[in-house]
């Protein structure tokens, strides 16, 4: 190669470089890497003003975990967690994601986020075999709470073994201040063997395909959010929740017992008012909801999908643990 061809090269490269960087300084769209938390919990809200370039990192793995008590699934995870971690952008922000598949995995494994605009929800781009990794750019152009999963074929079986989550894509407008956010998503789980029958269940592909699960579970188990990991917060705090359906099959009623939304922005839609005064809300296999409500009354509230058998009998319960002072005006015995 001649010096002077060199020398051009080497100016190619570096206006290109250059008119990069000009280009995403003019846009505002500094560099950040987002922070993806596991749930139940959520990374705290996006303070900027301005739309940014948001570099996300997610690692599929197969893993061997409980399922319910004694019982264990092999699951296919997003960031060795079901449902996979919780993801948070602002409208206007350049995302650039990177997808990595650990070299232990036995299938290849990608990613569509319903958030996206473009063929596959990012997909397409996104075939990741183990070992390896892929990445994609996209816009976040549409608010509102989004469903993310796997798409590699058989997609139903890698939905089924626990690749989904939740991405907020926050408006312009932010959403309005509350004192605590959770995560939830709830999901089935079809096995060989029956509701609490032990030791290692595998996948019954028949059982899904009738949509007939021994398990419908919040956050990937039965028992994720009671006991020790029940949700906590006290009197006189407003909660919002982010509930995702990762299905793969049903429709979840989410309701919390003896409490009422204040509001709910169903579908995930923060483009609209949000609906007030709500008992249960309607989540579609493949959507997500957000519910806020203020607490007025100490004690336990249970979190159920209200088709009820699924709360009592397959595993869809979950507990919130309020504490303060007791609010008579409100709730009280009566002596009779």
């Amino acid at each position: 190669m001649t010096a002077k061809r060199t020398i051009s090269l080497l100016l190619i490269v570096m206006t290109t470089l250059l008119l990069g960087t000009f280009s995403s300084r003019a846009q505002g769209q500094e560099p950040v890497k987002a922070v993806p938390t596991d749930p139940p919990n959520v990374p705290p809200p996006i303070l900027r003003s301005k739309p940014a370039r948001v570099q996300v990192e997610i690692e599929t793995k197969e893993l061997r975990g409980p399922l319910a008590d004694g019982v264990e699934y092999e699951f296919w995870t997003f960031g060795s967690t079901v449902p996979g971690p919780f993801i948070r952008v602002r409208q206007g922000d350049t995302v650039e994601l990177t997808l990595k598949n650990d070299p232990t995995s036995k299938f290849p494994h990608s990613i569509d986020l319903h958030a996206v605009t473009g063929p596959g929800g990012g997909a397409r781009l996104t075939q990741t075999v183990p070992g390896m990794k892929t990445a994609f750019s996209w816009k976040a152009m549409n608010p509102g709470l989004y469903v993310y999963h796997c798409a590699t074929p058989h997609v139903p079986s890698h939905v089924a073994n626990g690749m989904y989550g939740l991405i907020l894509v926050e408006p312009e407008a932010d959403l309005p201040k509350v004192d605590r956010e959770f995560y939830i998503v709830q999901s089935e789980f079809y096995t060989t063997g029956g509701y609490g029958e032990k030791g290692l269940q595998s996948f019954n592909l028949d059982d899904a395909r009738h949509e007939d699960p021994h398990y419908v579970v919040f956050n990937g188990r039965v028992g994720s959010l009671t006991g020790e990991r029940q949700l906590v917060a006290k009197t006189g705090e407003t909660v919002r929740i982010f509930v995702g359906n990762g299905g793969p099959n049903l429709i979840s009623s989410f309701h919390v017992i003896g409490e009422i939304f204040d509001r709910v922005y169903p579908e995930g839609a923060v483009g609209s008012p949000p609906n007030q005064n709500i008992q249960t809300t309607v989540i579609p296999a493949g959507g997500a909801a957000i519910v806020e409500f203020r607490l007025d009354v100490p004690g336990t509230y249970i979190l159920v999908d209200h088709s009820i058998f699924r709360a009592f009998d397959k595993g869809a319960i979950g507990m919130l643990e309020v504490t303060g002072p007791e609010a008579p005006a409100i709730f009280r015995p009566l002596d009779r």
